[in-house]
């Protein structure tokens, strides 16, 4: 799992600090479980949240629970100066594992990780929420209400496109990555990564920073090609 840039690296609770890890192919962050279970537990001894952890790691694996085995071992720095290799979770996988923690501080944590953006738990029950809020924040950056119809049709392409691929058990998150990557190579040249290092993005997304003509490209040929790439399996 490839590794961030070292920018932002902690995020802050309050004043507690939480080590995080960006993935570049998922574009997600992967959290520090130990720094999360510290929080919830009260703990500041570094030694008792690693034995909270352990302990829940095993009960919740004899209860069959599938959250533990979606974390990962991650290095990241520790306090004194060296990495290394630490349980670390995607947002998702955090608040399932948060459920299984008795603590006051559950609930402002869950709203602390929507408030910073990485999570939208009610736009999962009404996803008109996101849709309103995307245009909301579209206007805010001064894109033209073209610009916003143009970005709603690549949102409405990218589900047919991940519809389409899904019903030809295309369905890793991996593969979903490799395969949006070679349509991109096609209209633009280039790869995700190299067209976000051209237009200086780390975690943002890249349509939300495309010109008008860029969003044409990618919204044009993005079915089409996808139907061509059925028989690829990688």
């Amino acid at each position: 799992m490839p590794l961030i840039n070292p920018k932002k690296t902690i995020a802050l609770f309050e004043n507690d600090p939480v080590r995080r890890v960006w993935n570049k192919e998922e574009e997600k962050w992967y959290f520090s479980l130990i720094d999360v279970i510290a929080i919830l537990t009260s703990q500041a001894d570094f030694k008792k949240a690693q034995s909270y952890w352990t302990t829940l790691k095993s009960r919740l694996k004899k209860e069959g629970n599938e959250s533990v085995t979606k974390c990962d071992k991650l290095k990241m720095q520790s306090s004194d100066g060296k990495y290394y290799l630490t349980d670390a979770a995607d947002v998702e996988t955090l608040l399932r594992l948060i459920q299984s923690i008795p603590s006051p501080k559950a609930e402002p944590f869950k709203l602390w990780l929507a408030k910073v953006g990485y999570e939208r738990m009610r736009e999962s029950i009404d996803p008109e929420l996101a849709i309103s809020r995307a245009r909301r924040n579209w206007q805010l950056r001064g894109h033209s209400q073209k610009w916003i119809e143009r970005r709603m049709l690549s949102v409405e392409t990218r589900n047919k496109l991940t519809d389409y691929w899904s019903e030809h058990e295309v369905n890793k998150a991996v593969e979903y990555a490799k395969l949006t990557n070679i349509i991109h190579e096609e209209w633009s040249g280039l790869s995700v990564r190299e067209h976000k290092d051209l237009k200086g993005l780390e975690a943002e997304n890249l349509r939300d920073h495309m010109s008008e003509a860029e969003l044409i490209f990618t919204s044009w040929l993005n079915y089409p090609l996808a139907k061509l790439l059925k028989p690829v399996r990688l």
